[in-house]
């Protein structure tokens, strides 16, 4: 096993992509160990994200360093690293694997252990995806909570035309290593039908890819850009915003974290509270429940968020009604 170094994380501290060492568990026989398995990165809105997941573990009774420890290991958006890092904590006899941040991480946790519980946080329909048999009755060692993800992903489509109704051109950014990449393009690009739009599908899965994207929308004369959801994406929320308003480009993307970086508008479900519920799940299994008798969760929550000062500089005028819909005005 890798050498790893000691970071304190009591209280909500900076956190590292370098984890927790087995040896302090170790030496704390009476807490029981939970081991999160995190596609993104564990930047800012990373870590609010599993603030969350710790106020969800609180509410079912567990406080990091009172009554468990939590180890954290962080892909940082590479989804080639999970496998490894879900073998670490399952050599670590970590008590729970929480595996947030999409697909690739609980995919990776349910190869890596058939006996250690496992509660994930995903965006897509696990059942599709060979993670339970059913949501209702999940058997075998998963569980956990589904966001609304390709579900809502022409909804954004629809959002973004009722903001700009002249855009005949727009780009979809996806992530083609993402597992339900194809599913979601086919979604998107159904919707564009409907619309009367032309979509124009960009690929994008690093960081020098992200550059070319919108070097090729000047190109395209896109009117408009959907990004799609995908931890990559998440991880990167900032330096999208900052590209969407470099190039001019009117965007939409699932998070608030897209628009509070200047990005135009969000609408997507609220990732801070299916965390929360995923830590209240990882409680109850702690407490002695098991998965399989846990149906899972689709954390419904949604959020519109608006940057009424990223629509002036661009020269767009936010329709009353969108305005009045919105969960919250960025000015």
């Amino acid at each position: 096993m890798r050498r790893r170094k000691f970071i304190s994380l009591l209280g909500g501290a900076a956190m590292s992509a370098i984890s927790w060492p087995l040896t302090v568990c170790a030496q704390q026989p009476a807490m029981p160990v939970v081991g999160l398995l995190i596609s993104y990165s564990l930047d800012p809105s990373g870590q609010r994200l599993l603030a969350a997941f710790r106020e969800g573990l609180k509410e079912s009774g567990y406080e990091e360093g009172r009554n468990v420890v939590i180890e954290y290991l962080s892909a940082e958006g590479h989804y080639d690293r999970l496998p490894a890092l879900a073998a670490d904590l399952v050599r670590g006899r970590v008590a729970v694997i929480a595996a947030v941040g999409g697909s690739p991480a609980a995919l990776a946790a349910k190869v890596a252990t058939a006996s250690i519980p496992i509660v994930f946080q995903i965006g897509v329909d696990p059942v599709h995806d060979g993670l339970v048999a059913s949501l209702n009755r999940p058997s075998g060692n998963l569980t956990g909570i589904a966001n609304l993800a390709v579900e809502i992903g022409p909804k954004r489509l629809e959002l973004l035309r009722e903001l700009l109704p002249s855009a005949t051109v727009v780009g979809a950014l996806v992530n083609p290593t993402r597992r339900n990449a194809e599913i979601e393009s086919r979604e998107l690009q159904a919707a564009a039908r409907r619309l009367e739009i032309k979509l124009h599908l960009l690929h994008a899965s690093t960081d020098s890819d992200l550059d070319m994207v919108f070097a090729a929308l000047d190109q395209l004369q896109a009117g408009g850009l959907v990004i799609s959801g995908d931890p990559f994406f998440n991880s990167r929320s900032e330096q999208l915003g900052a590209l969407t308003v470099r190039h001019a480009v009117p965007a939409i993307y699932q998070f608030r974290d897209f628009v509070a970086a200047g990005g135009l508008i969000s609408y997507g479900t609220s990732l801070t509270n299916a965390h929360r519920l995923a830590g209240i799940y990882v409680g109850r299994i702690l407490k002695g429940e098991k998965p399989a008798d846990l149906p899972v969760q689709q954390s419904t929550k949604v959020e519109l968020v608006i940057n009424l000062k990223t629509a002036k500089t661009l020269g767009l005028e936010v329709p009353p009604t969108l305005l009045a819909r919105a969960d919250e005005v960025i000015e």
